[in-house]
Parts: C-alpha cells; sequence; structure tokens
C-alpha cells in the first residue's frame, strides 16, 4: 500500500487511461458497468468548481502584497504576468483558430444539443459578467461572475491592508482546505478517469483523434514560439541583455521544470539561478518568484485560450469577437487562479468548461493529453516568472550586471 501511495499521480493516470482502453475495447458490458465511478469523479469535479474558484483566485490576488508594495517591484511585475498572460492566452486562441482545431468531427455536437446557442451581442456579454446578486451566482455556478467578484474582492482586502488581515487569513486558510480537498478528489482521478475512457472508448472516432493530435501538436509548437522567440525578445527589448546567457544561465531552472512537470519543485533552483547567476538582489526575487509561482502560469494561459477553441468547435458554439474577449479573459483570470496542486490543469478544465457553459464530455480526453502538454506547460511558467524577474530587477537598477555577464 505503501508503494501504491508513493506512484506519481500522473503514472497512475496514465495506467488509469491504458485500463480504461483496454476494458472499453474488450468488453462495452465491463464499461458500462463501470461507468457510475466515471459520474462521480465528475460531480466530484462539480462539487469543487465553486469553492475552489473563489478562494483560490481571492487568495491569489490578496498573496501579491499591499497596495504600497504593489506600486514598486510588484506593480511592475504583475503588469508583466497580465500581460504575458494575456498574450500567451490570444496566442492559444490564433492557434486554434488558424488550425480550425475541434472541427474535425460532430460526435460532442450532441452533448450540447440541451445548451442554446445565444444570440451574441458583445456588451450584453460583457454587461452579463457583472454579478447582481453574487450568492445567487454561486448557486448557479455562473463562474465569470463569480471570478469578477473575486477580483473585486481580492482588491478590496489588499487596500484595506491589516485592517482586513483577519479575513484575509481565513481566505488564504480556506484555500488550502479546498486545496486539500482537490488532492483527495485527484487521488480518486486515476479510477474515475479509467471508467471514463472505457465508457468512451468504443464511440471516439478516428477524426476525434486527429483533432487530439492536431490540439497537442499546436499547444507545444506555441509553447516553443513563446520559450525562444518572446522570451529572448522581452529579454533582449525591454532588459538590453544577452538573450543566449539568459537561456544558458537558467538551463538548470528549465531542466529541474520540464522533469519534474512542477512549478513548485522548480521554485528552489529558480531562486538559485537569479541569485549566484543572474544577479538579481534577494528583495526582488524574494518576491516576483514565489508570485509568479503562484500566479504566473503562462504555459496554462496557452492552453486555456487553445482550449476554450478547441471546446466551441466541438460543441458547434458561435466564436465571434465577443467570444474571443471572453476566451482571453478567461485564460488570464484561470491562469493567475489555478491551484497549486497535482492535477490542477484537469480540475481548471472543469472550470473553463463550466464558465463557457459546456458540457463536461471532454473532460477525460483533456486528462489523458495532460502528461504529454504539462511538460512544455512547466517550463513555460517557470522561464516567464525569470524573464520577468530579471525585467524588473533592470527597469529598477538593481542588477548585477557584471554578474549576469561573467
Amino acid at each position: 500500500m505503501q508503494k501504491l501511495k508513493s506512484i506519481a499521480l500522473w503514472k497512475k493516470i496514465l495506467v488509469g487511461i491504458a485500463v480504461g482502453l483496454v476494458i472499453g475495447f474488450v468488453s462495452p458490458a465491463a464499461a458500462e458497468f463501470i461507468s457510475p465511478l466515471g459520474s462521480i469523479f465528475l460531480r466530484l469535479l462539480k462539487m469543487l468548481i465553486v469553492p475552489l474558484v473563489f478562494f483560490s483566485i481571492t487568495s491569489g490576488i490578496c498573496k501579491m502584497g499591499d497596495v504600497k508594495q504593489l506600486r514598486t517591484v510588484g506593480g511592475c511585475f504583475i503588469l508583466y504576468i497580465v500581460v504575458t498572460s494575456s498574450v500567451c492566452a490570444l496566442l492559444g486562441v490564433c492557434g486554434g483558430l488558424l488550425t480550425k482545431v475541434g472541427t474535425g468531427t460532430t460526435e460532442f455536437l450532441a452533448a450540447a444539443e440541451a445548451a442554446e446557442a445565444a444570440e451574441y451581442s458583445f456588451i450584453d456579454n460583457v454587461v452579463s459578467w457583472f454579478p447582481t446578486n453574487i450568492v445567487e451566482s454561486m448557486v448557479n455556478a455562473s463562474m465569470l461572475q463569480i471570478i469578477v467578484f473575486c477580483l473585486f474582492l481580492g482588491v478590496a482586502l489588499l487596500a484595506l491592508g491589516e485592517k482586513a488581515a483577519s479575513v484575509v487569513h481565513f481566505i488564504d486558510e480556506s484555500s488550502n482546505v479546498m486545496l486539500k480537498i482537490t488532492e483527495y478528489v485527484m487521488e480518486f482521478s486515476p479510477i474515475g478517469i479509467l471508467s471514463l475512457m472505457a465508457t468512451m472508448v468504443s464511440t471516439v472516432s478516428g477524426a476525434m483523434m486527429m483533432d487530439v493530435v492536431k490540439f497537442l501538436v499546436m499547444d507545444n509548437i506555441i509553447a516553443v514560439l513563446v520559450l525562444f522567440i518572446a522570451y529572448p525578445l522581452i529579454i533582449k527589448l525591454f532588459a538590453g541583455l544577452n538573450p543566449l546567457k539568459f537561456m544558458k544561465k537558467i538551463a538548470p531552472a528549465m531542466i529541474v521544470a520540464i522533469s519534474t512537470t512542477s512549478s513548485a519543485a522548480t521554485l528552489p533552483v529558480s531562486i538559485k539561478c537569479s541569485d549566484e547567476e543572474l544577479g538579481v538582489p534577494e528583495n526582488i526575487y524574494g518576491f516576483t518568484l514565489p508570485l509568479g509561482n503562484t500566479c504566473g502560469m503562462n504555459g496554462f494561459a496557452v492552453f486555456l485560450g487553445l482550449c476554450c477553441v478547441f471546446a466551441s468547435n466541438l460543441y458547434g458554439f458561435d466564436i465571434t469577437a465577443g467570444s474571443v474577449v471572453k476566451f482571453i479573459f478567461l485564460g488570464l483570470i484561470l491562469s493567475i487562479g489555478a491551484a497549486g496542486v497535482k492535477g490542477a490543469g484537469v480540475v481548471m478544465s472543469t472550470v473553463l468548461l463550466s464558465s463557457l457553459g459546456m458540457p463536461l464530455t471532454l473532460i477525460p480526453i483533456l486528462a489523458a493529453i495532460w502528461p504529454v502538454i504539462d511538460p512544455a506547460h512547466t517550463i513555460l511558467n517557470n522561464v516567464s516568472d525569470l524573464t520577468g524577474t530579471v525585467v524588473v530587477a533592470k527597469k529598477l537598477g538593481k542588477l548585477d550586471e557584471n554578474l549576469f555577464n561573467k
């Protein structure tokens, strides 16, 4: 039993996917028999959505420091996170629109028949993001309204500072509780995904598999472009430094990120690189790197933008200018508020689909491909944090360029 617990969750999920595929191909009757396990897993994910988003996003905003701190180091770095995450989400959307990912099959259209195709008005759409009654928004799981309320709440708590310390403490502790519950749910995920894969495998066509492969390829292509073109350009244009030297000095952090697929595990290495190789003072990297580790999820923002287009095409939702704005907004906010736990991508994908008013039938496929795309996301997240840290240090005149150029 102890050996089973020590196995990494992603390995368990891969085993669950493989076993589910075998059961689905060999015995559809057995797949139907175990299908309630998949239904339970989806219900548990839905159970997490509202409280997890409420506490995680609000807590994430509160971790940005007080308002005074936000005006200096925090202000520069938070602006960097907002801009780069928005651009990454936009790149994901553009990649999806360019390749028309999700249009090669119609088998998911039936799952969306219950969802009414709303007449899309950009103004009405934006107005609908703002809640009139937050309790009603929570009851109806109106995720965009909940997210907007969390933004107001987080900023208000930051502005109040010590006066609201007890509320901030409560939200932080509640966020920790929700993360622990999420861990429990994700421990059940290999079994739930096994059941979902077994149920789904007999209905997935070759065309659907081609769309999934197209999704995987596009996600990784965008990640490579951001990593080797966008970040070096930022270093060159905004810090005036040698991009090749920067990439060489952060190589240890990149290796740890891609091998562990864990931003938390990479943080100590990123701190070491900032201190000993990049010439960033502790009073800057000590704030920016932990904050970026929590809020700077550029890799996930790419995925969210691409997934919005993928899901919209699969379920037959029209993609308009208003919906593109919504996709970018969700890519920004959900990447900032992503829970720092194993399987967070699967959980936040559930939040994404719920926010778009779409069924959750895509979740098992996203869970199946997650181990393939997670390394690219993790390395993108961590290099983004280091890039922003160097730019902020340079802009504030605190970068030790002698050490950087050594």
